[in-house]
């Protein structure tokens, strides 16, 4: 039979230690075990650990940083209606694409080309220069993957497809936001109208859909990286002098999140290591 507590060890005004005594006699004890038999506890964390990290080897097919995955949530309804509007909308890139009845934004890459020194980028020599980045995008990659209607290429940049490559068109011929039926609200930028008629436009916006169905959407994905890659010496090459280029594709907002990730991380560390370092520190006192 135990015998009865020392009043002394029991809580009081006058005594608070009553958690720490028995946690020091507690961690005495662990430490003559340490003490008596060292390996154990030397081998056994270091096997523990190593065990445990080899699941670092499945990371790669375990990350995820897929944008819409992190910051939407998983049983969303709005992901139920987009999965109800392609059950019963299929798009057909291949055969009758068209960009409106997407579900998503689709596989992309888009320029914008805007005119420098305050002009018009449907004046003749700015045109030119939107003719010549246009053709450096069709290659013969791009003729294999890009999406298609009635077995070509279809093009949503409806200024380059009504004119082809003819000339700009003619001062007021076009009507803004709709001319002959097509909006070109999407496709000019910085438009100034006189009379309902597009007198002068500062930019213009060129898409070139992929398709992202069946084996090519991979080879589509490769094809954007490459044009992420290519565009700048590309354009450099061109040396196109009346219009400035920028660039996006679908990929560009996915890519730019993981490059923020690898930024971020090792800053973490820094700080984790100045916050450590500074407890140990404090508790040197």
């Amino acid at each position: 039979m135990a015998g009865r507590r020392d009043p002394a060890e029991r809580c009081s005004c006058r005594s608070t230690d009553c958690v720490e005594r028995p946690l020091r006699r507690l961690f005495e004890g662990l430490a003559s075990g340490v003490a008596a038999w060292p390996w154990p506890f030397v081998l056994v964390p270091l096997l523990l650990s190593g065990g445990l990290g080899a699941g670092f080897l499945f990371l790669p097919r375990r990350q995820a940083n897929d944008i819409e995955g992190q910051f939407t949530p998983t049983w969303g309804p709005a992901k139920a209606e987009r999965d109800f509007v392609r059950r019963h909308f299929p798009p057909d890139v291949s055969e009758r694409f068209s960009a409106p009845r997407l579900p998503t934004e689709g596989a992309y890459a888009a320029l914008i080309a805007v005119a420098t020194n305050g002009t018009s980028v449907l004046d003749p020599a700015a045109w030119a220069d939107v003719l010549r980045l246009n053709a450096t995008v069709h290659d013969a990659d791009y003729e294999r993957l890009c999406a298609r209607t009635a077995g070509r290429c279809a093009s949503p940049n409806a200024l380059l497809s009504r004119l082809g490559h003819a000339g700009p068109p003619a001062p007021g011929s076009l009507r803004f936001p709709v001319s002959d039926g097509v909006f070109l609200g999407a496709a000019l930028g910085g438009v100034e109208t006189e009379g309902g008629r597009v007198r002068r436009a500062r930019a213009l916006k060129l898409l070139y859909y992929l398709r992202e169905d069946g084996p090519e959407a991979q080879d589509s994905r490769r094809w954007l990286q490459r044009f992420l890659r290519d565009i700048p010496s590309k354009v450099a090459e061109s040396r196109l002098g009346s219009v400035q280029v920028t660039y996006f594709t679908s990929l560009s907002r996915q890519q730019e999140f993981e490059g923020n990730t690898r930024s971020v991380i090792p800053l973490f560390s820094i700080t984790y290591f100045l916050t450590i370092a500074f407890a140990v520190i404090s508790c040197l006192r």
